[in-house]
């Protein structure tokens, strides 16, 4: 039996296209971290790089909010690095009942050489593409991201 095709634009869709460079640049990331000397960096643990604030440390329930995953989850991913030595839990200053995810001196220099690679892999695509086109690029997905983002309107 055969049946219609299902509704598409005709050519790749852009959310199949953001996702796989979403998942090719997380992995580069952990293969860069792997390269900089921080063998023990995983997938996963991009959730916490992505989401802690090296300035001031974060609530994990924050974190996972941001993250867009359970507060389990990102407890789960909390408790590994902490065994890495990556990060570890203080109690927040302002709320003295809540506790704060910090990087170590160790994580500092993990989340130093994450932050190195992504200037780099920016220069490299500027370069690449022409700062214009680039700065074009990444315009237009923010722009997207405002029109599509939950709470945003």
């Amino acid at each position: 039996m055969s049946r219609p095709p299902l509704p598409g634009p005709p050519h790749k869709p852009l959310i199949a296209l953001v996702d796989r460079l979403n998942r090719a640049l997380q992995i580069d990331m952990v293969r860069a971290g792997h390269a900089a000397g921080f063998p023990e960096l995983k997938h996963a643990h991009n959730l916490v790089f992505g989401t802690l604030s090296s300035s001031h440390g974060s609530h994990t329930a924050d974190m996972a909010a941001r993250a867009g995953i359970t507060r389990q989850s990102m407890g789960e991913v909390v408790r590994e690095l902490m065994g890495l030595g990556i990060v570890e839990m203080t109690v927040d200053p302002e709320d003295r009942r809540a506790k704060l995810v910090t990087y170590t001196d160790y994580g500092l220099g993990v989340a130093r050489a994450g932050r190195q690679h992504i200037a780099d892999l920016e220069q490299r695509f500027a370069e690449e593409f022409g700062e214009e086109e680039y700065a074009l690029v990444r315009d237009v997905l923010a722009r997207i991201v405002e029109l599509v983002e939950p709470g945003e309107r």
